[in-house]
């Protein structure tokens, strides 16, 4: 059930995550923006520090606004099955995967994690709303599916010093928590659930307990990161990070199905690269899954989503692609150079057979402001591999100590 409004509600409409009061004493310049109806930090004291903080150091961000579904009883795991593109039966309780989830004819409707805690109790995390959706799909199974976004508050702890946080904040072996393992900590601000998740590409945790409980870990966090440089970071730093580590982000790389007023606005799964997940020889059907089929079968994708690298140092926000410096055959969808691999990087959704078999003599348009002025430059852009920056210590059991 939903909590009753404040009465200023309608004069500030975004609510504070429980996080909000720590966040608030630290931000020095009021760089807010709304996320799933909540008030996020954009900035907190300085876009760079945050970002190093994360590629260096530690960073705290809160992930409490994330979109978060239970998804209970005994058919869940045959609901999540039929729900999403991946095979379920393969996620063991205790683990998480990356998955995501389209509509019938296909088209991809959102991404996220899906966490395994028993036989029968899943967590559905995503950046979308979909209730609707997930009670529709739910229809013949003994499942039950709830909303419980305010139910569960959520830091996201990522950089190489993050393991040292928690050993010293008192998670006795934490050490042993693998990539995409979850587990409860008894901890002095009371029981965490951990997961050896995050959006950064790098060595990372997130931290999920009741929103009563949520200052006491970010004061127990804080303490114990002080030796090891933790930094609260907004949304921009890890903006950058997560273009580093090659992932893609809803309503920035690709357009939700449901959210598309154009219907060649959206994507399946195949092109936006996210084919690797898409499971079609499940014994289970899916949502999605003959279209997806005929699909592949006919080769009939029509984009595909590359990763670039950019001449100069400019970023390529927003720029057009073109083959030959002529044809335009994409756009970029995220852009930034890179302070960690000195590369000038870019996602980009590219129209067939650009990007896929023509993948040489690409160019991007790239327009710069100086000095108050526009100026237009053409330059030469490859395909390159994906990801961009992936260190070891991502993937390290047990974690170095940095």
């Amino acid at each position: 059930m939903r909590r009753a409004l404040p009465r200023e509600h309608f004069e500030k409409p975004l609510w504070h995550t429980p996080f909000h009061p720590r966040i608030a004493a630290l931000m020095t310049h009021e760089q807010w923006y709304g996320w799933g109806g909540y008030l996020s930090p954009q900035v907190i004291r300085d876009e760079e520090m945050e970002y190093f903080a994360i590629r260096n150091a530690a960073s705290l961000f809160d992930v409490s606004p994330m979109v978060k579904y239970r998804i209970a009883g005994p058919d869940a795991e045959a609901y999540c099955d039929r729900l999403t593109v991946r095979d379920v039966s393969k996620l063991k309780p205790g683990r998480v995967h990356y998955t995501a989830w389209c509509d019938d004819e296909g088209k991809v409707l959102d991404d996220g994690t899906l966490f395994r805690f028993s036989p029968t109790e899943f967590r559905l995390c995503c950046q979308e709303r979909h209730l609707p959706w997930l009670l529709d799909s739910a229809i013949g199974y003994d499942v039950e599916i709830a909303e419980v976004t305010e139910d569960i508050a959520a830091l996201s702890l990522q950089g190489p010093t993050s393991y040292a946080v928690l050993r010293d904040a008192g998670f006795a072996g934490i050490e042993t928590l693998k990539p995409f393992d979850i587990r409860a900590f008894e901890t002095a601000a009371g029981p965490v659930t951990v997961s050896r998740t995050g959006f950064t590409g790098d060595l990372g945790y997130e931290l999920f307990v009741p929103p009563d409980q949520a200052l006491a870990l970010w004061d127990l966090l804080w303490t114990a990161g002080q030796l090891h440089r933790i930094v609260a970071i907004g949304f921009a730093a890890l903006d950058l990070a997560r273009l580093e580590a090659g992932f893609i982000m809803a309503g920035s790389d690709f357009v939700p199905a449901e959210h598309a007023i154009r219907a060649d606005r959206r994507r399946s799964p195949y092109e936006i690269g996210l084919g690797w997940l898409v499971a079609l020889d499940k014994p289970r059907h899916f949502n999605g899954k003959r279209a997806l089929a005929a699909e592949k079968a006919k080769n009939a994708f029509r984009h595909c989503l590359v990763a670039l690298d950019i001449d100069g140092n400019v970023p390529a926000e927003h720029a057009l692609v073109y083959h030959r410096g002529k044809r335009e055959v994409g756009h970029i969808t995220a852009a930034a150079w890179s302070p960690t691999v000195k590369r000038n990087i870019a996602l980009a959704s590219m129209t067939r057979p650009y990007g896929d078999t023509v993948v040489n003599d690409l160019w991007v348009e790239i327009y710069a402001l100086r000095e108050l002025v526009y100026s237009k430059s053409l330059v030469r852009a490859r395909i390159v591999e994906r990801p961009f920056f992936n260190p070891k210590r991502r993937s390290a059991t047990p974690p170095g100590v940095f």
